[in-house]
């Protein structure tokens, strides 16, 4: 069973199975998906949406995440139908895979952003002094922004959305609707860049 919520239809869990007969019409829908049909894309959200929102809450292990995430999926499987060909496998199998990387992918941003705060605490002074923190933060973040205005307009989007944004290269990839490698290497250019200004600023 499912409702509208913006634009694409809110997931309730209900079991409805393909079955051995519906391998072709997938596959025939998720084609057609990917010249636009919308009534198409219908299709393959009504019969696939319980086994995505499957995998992903086994994988996640909560449900409002699960069911986030099972958006994305399909926004993702709208977006990139073009590429799928039914020679390399099922569009079961295929919506299957993109399920399990983007649940793997939200598990693993969400224990990075953990980490980062568990480091941040540990790291933290016992008594610090509240003006000195105050100078020293502000003070880092000028800098910090200062050395981000001389990265190139796509490093900067990049790197922030990676380091501050807490997001995955695949995810910033994604958003940016750029090549994965490509993003990798914006970011990798952009932190060198940022560390050598950076160096340059406490140098001077």
């Amino acid at each position: 069973m499912t409702e509208e919520v913006g634009g694409l239809r809110r997931l309730h869990a209900v079991p409805n199975p393909t079955t051995n007969d519906d391998v072709d019409q997938l596959a025939a829908a998720l084609v057609s998906c990917g010249r636009g049909d919308q009534q198409a894309f219908s299709t393959i959200y009504d019969r696939l949406a319980p086994l995505v929102h499957g995998i992903v809450l086994r994988i996640v292990r909560d449900p409002a995440q699960a069911e986030e995430v099972t958006q994305e999926v399909f926004v993702e499987l709208w977006r990139i139908a073009p590429r799928y060909d039914a020679g390399k496998g099922s569009a079961k199998v295929w919506a299957a895979t993109i399920a399990h990387r983007r649940a793997v992918d939200r598990v693993r941003s969400e224990q990075s952003a953990r980490d980062r705060v568990d480091r941040a605490g540990a790291h933290r002074p016992i008594a610090p002094d509240p003006v000195a923190e105050t100078v020293e933060s502000s003070f880092e973040q000028l800098r910090v922004r200062k050395a981000l205005n001389q990265l190139t307009s796509a490093q900067r989007e990049a790197v922030e959305l990676a380091y501050f944004g807490g997001h995955t290269y695949r995810e910033v990839a994604t958003l940016l609707d750029v090549a994965e490698g490509t993003i990798k290497s914006r970011i990798r250019d952009g932190m060198i860049r940022l560390r050598d200004e950076l160096g340059a600023s406490e140098a001077s």
